[in-house]
């Protein structure tokens, strides 16, 4: 069966919340479309409502909403999902997968499109302190130099 991590962004707050879902959370997902606004209700959010926005597969290869069926391609892109030039009229053949979610996705992006009765942050209480990542260690200190 088909698990996802699926992004829930909330642009009036600007936050992102992860949701794992599988069996039939992950179910409800497949089959729908880069674009499409769905029910969020089996991921555990009910009450809203989310439009899928992207998503990604094992391989990190980028869903591209442009790309019509299933699967993977590799397309001669300018720019735009999954390619950025630095050159200006820098073409690069890459690889992308299609708008359409299946159960080869790992992450599946959404945004928040209708709001249910209690607040994400109240769904997802905050990390207790400690949860918290530990702080990179300490720069070493500079070599002496010989003289």
């Amino acid at each position: 069966m088909a698990e996802f991590k699926v992004v829930v962004a909330d642009p009036k707050s600007g936050r992102a919340f992860n949701v794992d879902a599988s069996g039939g959370a992950a179910g409800a997902l497949v089959g729908k479309k880069i674009g499409e606004e769905v029910d969020a209700g089996p991921l555990g959010l009910a009450g809203y409502k989310v439009r899928i926005t992207g998503g990604s597969d094992r391989t990190g290869t980028p869903a591209n909403g442009s790309l019509p069926g299933a699967g993977r391609r590799k397309l001669l892109v300018a720019g735009g999902t999954g390619f950025h030039p630095v050159m200006e009229g820098q073409r690069r053949r890459k690889m992308l997968r299609s708008k359409e979610i299946t159960a080869d996705f790992v992450q599946v992006n959404a945004k928040v499109t209708a709001y249910g009765e209690k607040k994400l942050e109240e769904i997802f209480p905050p990390k207790a302190e400690g949860e918290k990542k530990e702080a990179a260690p300490a720069a070493r200190p500079a070599a002496k130099k010989k003289k």
